[in-house]
């Protein structure tokens, strides 16, 4: 059954703050993303493709995918991200490069959606810390769906310089 066994436990600290010149940061979001017509186009494969994908982008842009989780037919994405980019921004940074890289490493995704969009054009999110800190967003997309099941866990920490100092560099675990 998918997803049996990842409810192990995980030892893990609260995401550290990004600091810059002139400002320290905290941003932390929670995105969902339904796939178009809710269709069960998330398979082992096509997380895999998602996972790579996200690890890309973060290595493009001031972002931060902590956590995704996948359903079959949605994706939950916790990320974090410095100021630069706004909640639309990385929205449409995530869903743009994560469909166009699905569907050109799996065609057979494209063909089961008619050839259109990978996601719908729609998408929720949240800051989290509004509603709730970051474990329980983490608990809270960790108990989606039925059947449920984390393809990526990542925790970042800034990089410190020889005198101690944070750099705003990232030094990232993959789990």
């Amino acid at each position: 059954m998918r997803g049996s066994g990842f409810l192990e436990v995980y030892h893990h600290r609260v995401s550290e703050h990004i600091t810059k010149r002139h400002n320290r940061t905290l941003l932390l979001y929670h995105l969902v993303c339904p796939v178009k017509y809710r269709k069960k186009a998330l398979t082992e494969p096509v997380e895999q493709a998602l996972k790579q994908v996200c690890l890309e982008i973060q290595e493009r842009y001031e972002l931060r995918f902590i956590e995704i989780g996948a359903d079959l037919d949605h994706v939950h994405f916790l990320i974090q991200s410095a100021p630069v980019l706004s909640p639309t921004k990385i929205a449409q940074i995530t869903k743009s490069l994560t469909s166009k890289h699905i569907f050109e490493t799996h065609p057979e995704v494209k063909k089961m959606l008619w050839g259109g969009n990978f996601w719908t054009s729609g998408y929720y999110m949240n800051t989290v810390g509004q509603y709730a800190n970051e474990e329980v967003i983490r608990r809270y997309v960790q108990n989606q769906g039925m059947i449920y099941k984390q393809i990526h866990r990542q925790q970042c920490a800034s990089k410190r310089t020889k005198d101690g100092a944070l750099e705003s560099s990232f030094i990232c675990e993959t789990y």
